[in-house]
């Protein structure tokens, strides 16, 4: 089946197949603290003990007997994903969601001019165990193959679905496959399963992180398209050479195949999963590998994924965007003024959302919140503060949870919801939990008190004065106003004045705590 719609496509012409290549993006860390280069020899077995807790993505120059080059968390960290975007790590969710309203460009490239065909290997020589792919956590049921992206096209809609899977080694040519969780794939999976047919699919190995961002989402589009909207140029494609599925011209490997008809048959895991714990042995379907493709200087890619160091791990820093956009999505239908969304990448880049928005009228902060109860499954704890509070800050956000947060007034909690299944938290056997949402933002209309304003460094501005009488003649001010009107650089001759005029008797203090004149001396005629 042709899986590109002909009016997406148009003759090839210039094109820079290592623009979006994985190699160059981790080239171009470079010398930044942004990489761990290690140049020794390494062998599989030592390979995760590198990536645990490390909060750099690590280049490994030498790995196994064969010396082969591996590359893990590229995507681990937020200022890795904006300096894929060419953005700052605050400009990176408006870029993104810039970015989706591109229109995508798609051209096809011939197999002579896609880097990632330079090598092919079929038949007796596919060996998915020649690849440098290593035992990731103790209780893992086998070295597995963790930053592939699939590209499956849907026999119904001829749309090509982009996500990414994990695939556990079985044997030279056949790995197994977790397609649990509802998503698009399982559901293309499962018809194909019911008319008793293998679906042909590709897992792309060593992809760009831009790449993996669009892999993450989950929007009703044709998802190759996707990947171009969000590299913002045109993407390349070439066809496979075992089935009819067009991949990105430009990655490092393909692994071609198809998931075999017996559907859910065989056991996969258990596996460190992306909220820090195991996941159980479950029934999965198999992959069978028919062809592998790559460069010819290909670089391996794996992804870091659980641990007790969620924050530095690839699944959560991907996940934690996607979860952002999905919310500001939903947000900018539900309230009138998002100004910032954080999904943490401690809680899986799920679990915990953080909302910052300007309420233009009561109750939008619990708009906010149910919005993105109702946006993700996944969402579980929505925090939503005002704008003064910068959401991606703990040391900001703890603090208005213990100033501005009343448990009797300010804590909605709702039941019998979707949850996520791998959520160990809840009941064995159910699939539905509560969610919880903080409302941290002041009560409507009493940000303007005094006690809810946050001081700040004096700032000595406004008019100038002959003396503190004038000064206060022209209107009540605060001691740092007084030091302005008089250009005072030290406070304590201010402090002399006022208690001269105190003694007249001719000062008082307003409400806000501002001196002023008596009524009676500032009725007096100037």
């Amino acid at each position: 089946m042709d899986v590109i719609d002909e009016q997406q496509t148009r003759p090839q012409h210039n094109l820079d197949l290592d623009r979006f290549r994985l190699r160059a993006f981790i080239e171009g860390l470079i010398g930044t603290d942004e990489l761990q280069v290690l140049d020794e020899r390494i062998d599989l077995a030592d390979v995760a003990e590198v990536f645990e807790g490390n909060p750099k993505a690590v280049l490994l120059r030498q790995v196994g007997p064969e010396g082969a080059e591996l590359v893990g968390g590229a995507a681990g960290s937020r200022a890795r994903l904006a300096r894929a975007f060419g953005v700052t790590p605050g400009g990176l969710l408006p870029d993104v969601l810039r970015r989706l309203r591109n229109t995508p460009e798609i051209v096809e490239v011939s197999r002579d001019e896609a880097p990632v065909q330079q090598t092919v290997l079929t038949g007796d020589d596919v060996d998915v165990t020649a690849l440098p792919v290593h035992l990731q956590h103790g209780m893992d049921g086998a070295p597995y193959i963790s930053a592939s992206v699939d590209y499956v096209v849907d026999p119904k809609s001829g749309w090509t679905n982009v996500g990414m899977r994990r695939l556990m080694l079985r044997g030279r040519q056949e790995t197994g496959v977790d397609l649990v969780s509802p998503s698009d794939l399982r559901a293309i999976y499962q018809a194909s399963v019911a008319e008793g047919k293998p679906l042909p699919v590709a897992f792309v190995v060593g992809s760009h992180p831009i790449d993996q961002v669009a892999a993450t989402m989950r929007l009703p589009v044709n998802e190759l398209g996707l990947v171009a909207a969000l590299r913002d140029a045109p993407l390349p494609v070439v066809k496979c050479v075992t089935n009819d599925i067009r991949v990105p011209a430009d990655a490092e490997f393909v692994l071609e195949g198809y998931l075999d008809e017996n559907g859910y048959a065989e056991s996969e895991g258990p596996y460190g999963e992306f909220l820090g714990y195991y996941g159980e042995v479950k029934r999965n379907p198999v992959f069978h590998l028919t062809a592998i493709t790559h460069r010819r200087d290909a670089l391996f890619q794996t992804a870091t994924i659980s641990g007790r160091s969620m924050e530095y791990t690839d699944s959560a820093a991907l996940c934690a965007l996607r979860t952002e956009v999905m919310v500001w999505r939903a947000l900018e239908t539900a309230v009138r003024e998002p100004l910032a969304i954080c999904a943490t990448a401690s809680s899986g880049g799920m679990f915990n959302v953080r909302i910052a928005l300007r309420q233009r009228v009561p109750g939008e902060a619990r708009n906010a919140i149910m919005a993105a109860f109702g946006c993700l499954a996944n969402v579980k704890n929505v925090f939503v503060v005002d704008p003064d509070i910068d959401v991606f800050s703990d040391q900001q956000m703890d603090w208005a949870m213990a100033t501005r947060f009343q448990a009797d007034r300010d804590l909605i909690v709702d039941s019998q919801l979707r949850a996520l299944p791998l959520d160990p938290s809840l009941a064995p056997g159910t699939r539905i939990g509560a969610k919880a949402g903080y409302d941290l933002t002041w009560p409507f209309g009493s940000d303007q008190r005094l006690e809810t304003t946050v001081p700040e460094p004096p700032r000595y501005e406004g008019a100038r004065f002959a003396s503190v009488r004038d000064a206060l003649a022209d209107g009540p001010k605060y001691f740092a106003e007084l030091m302005a009107a008089m250009g005072s650089r030290d406070g304590r001759e201010i402090v002399r004045e006022l208690d001269a005029l105190r003694a007249e008797p001719g000062l008082v203090r307003d409400g806000a705590g501002r001196h002023a004149l008596a009524p009676t001396s500032a009725a007096e005629p100037q």
